[in-house]
């Protein structure tokens, strides 16, 4: 889509996440994490558009973001990050 001054348009997206299933952390880190999550999901849509699984719209029932290692110790912050940047790399994989 173009807007009116000729610049192409990103497509409004709503995402929503009804569970992330995470193994192994503290439940006190959740919110954090949940917040870091966010952030970065919302950064790399914003720098890398929207990927063709969701511009085309739709439910996604399940989508699998694989697995990652973190550190001992790891902050939530740089933890949710990889998690975003999973979920972000999953629908790439999902439109395969």
């Amino acid at each position: 889509m173009r807007r009116s001054d000729g610049q192409e348009r990103r497509p409004d997206i709503e995402l929503h996440i009804e569970e992330l299933v995470l193994e192994g952390f503290a439940p006190h880190e959740r919110e954090h994490i949940a917040a870091a999550v966010e952030l970065e999901l919302a950064r790399l849509l914003a720098e890398r558009g929207a990927p063709a699984l969701l511009a085309r719209g739709g439910e996604i029932a399940r989508l699998d973001g694989g697995a990652f290692q973190t550190a001992p110790r790891a902050k939530a912050d740089s933890t949710g990050e990889q998690i975003a940047q999973a979920v972000y790399g999953g629908f790439d994989t999902k439109c395969r």
